[in-house]
């Protein structure tokens, strides 16, 4: 979901956090600069997901000093914004959460649009059952270990994990999915954003540098 914001500077203004879960709120902040003036303030949050508010920043001193308020004119504004919900979020950073053996796997077209969200992974179809997979080619072995054990780091908490095959002394390849439903769930779609966060370039061979 996209965050929509319309913004104006003010001298200054704050929002009251007390008034997060109300779906609209419709609230007035008198602030004393220059001049007398009033600002209307619309909050909208959208379901029960919260994650904080989104506005504008307070003005800069050298900005007051220009009377920036004086020369737009408009003393009553408007702002709205947005509370995102988890869909407004990267998949990297959204938690995994436990998967019924009663759902179904994710059809391959909404896998096709989610693979966009992922970088360097594949859908691969296995006996009539997707997976993620993934591969890197790295300096070394030592540097195919360490790439594992970044990836455990990043998610062991997650509770889902991908299967690891160290191959050919310098190549790593992952494969996810979610074997109790028998192809791919968002869990494994976050989980690969999640790899993806990892840092890399020490690990990849690097580049020869011509004169």
């Amino acid at each position: 979901m996209a965050v929509f914001a319309t913004l104006c500077f003010a001298p200054s203004f704050t929002f009251s956090a007390n008034q997060t879960h109300n779906p609209a709120i419709l609230s007035h902040h008198h602030i004393l600069g220059r001049g007398s003036t009033t600002i209307r303030t619309k909050r909208l949050a959208l379901g029960n997901d919260s994650l904080g508010d989104f506005g504008a920043r307070d003005p800069f001193p050298a900005e007051i000093e220009t009377n920036f308020c004086d020369k737009v004119g408009v003393y009553d504004t408007e702002h709205k914004i947005l509370i995102p919900t988890v869909a407004a979020m990267s998949l990297s950073q959204q938690e995994c959460t436990p998967i019924s053996h009663l759902r179904f796997p994710i059809p391959e077209e909404d896998a096709q649009k989610l693979l966009r969200k992922v970088i360097g992974w594949r859908l691969v179809n296995e006996d009539g059952k997707l997976k993620l997979q993934c591969l890197w080619k790295l300096r070394d072995f030592e540097c195919g270990v360490e790439l594992i054990n970044r990836i455990f780091k990043a998610v062991g908490s997650t509770g889902h994990f991908p299967n690891l095959h160290l191959e050919q002394s310098n190549q790593v390849r992952a494969e996810l999915w979610t074997s109790s439903i028998g192809g791919l769930s968002m869990n494994d779609f976050i989980v690969a954003a999640k790899i993806d966060d990892i840092r890399t370039s020490d690990l990849v061979p690097r580049k020869r540098a011509w004169a």
